[in-house]
């Protein structure tokens, strides 16, 4: 597999409880420390938890796909590992194996773990943004999300979204837009279609 579709990967996590939810409203406070200094409009809107994955969350709320930026951890298989953001549009994939390795220079890289993503953003799979992370993490942002006049981002917890304009990732530390960090994503078969016969 050489590219992976913008759309949330890693295992289905539910917004933790307890301690690792005081980890969440962490990422809140962060993600709105992040936002009140940009100069950028935005709008948070809520979002039930359960629907917080890109393909629930766009059919419950209304929004359509190709506006729909996620945001996606890649480590290099190195010790120690190092780690990319990379912002995507759901309806593209992003190319792990051709041009986020090259970029990264390394040997081998791989999706982050929803672990991983966990311990690096403190934000759980569905809610991860590319607002408030670590300053140490490089943020990448693929030139087709550019190009959307409006885009939906996690919201730094899977309770809540950032609706903004692609520009607002530009005043983001760090962030730099990368032509052709994606790829299309392959078109899903219409319903009806005949499975036999075709290309494989």
């Amino acid at each position: 597999m050489t590219a992976q579709r913008g759309s949330d990967t890693g295992d289905r996590v539910a917004e933790p409880v307890g301690p690792a939810g005081e980890a969440v409203e962490g990422a809140e406070t962060r993600v709105d420390a992040v936002l009140a200094h940009l100069v950028g409009l935005y709008q948070l809107i809520d979002c039930d938890p359960a629907l917080a994955d890109t393909d629930a969350f766009c059919v419950a709320y209304g929004y359509p796909p190709e506006d729909s930026a996620n945001t996606i951890i890649v480590a290099a298989k190195e010790d120690p590992p190092r780690y990319v953001a990379c912002v995507v549009l759901a309806t593209t994939r992003l190319d792990v194996n051709r041009a986020v390795r090259k970029k990264m220079g390394a040997r081998k890289v791989s999706f982050a773990s929803a672990q991983e993503t966990q311990a690096l953003t403190g934000m759980s799979i569905g809610g991860v943004t590319a607002v408030g992370l670590p300053e140490t993490l490089e943020l990448w942002v693929d030139s087709a999300v550019m190009a959307r006049p409006l885009i939906v981002l996690g919201g730094g917890s899977r309770r809540r979204k950032i609706v903004a304009a692609p520009s607002l990732l530009l005043e983001l530390a760090g962030a730099e837009v990368v032509e052709r960090l994606a790829v299309a994503a392959p078109q899903a078969p219409l319903a009806g279609a005949d499975p036999v016969g075709g290309t494989s």
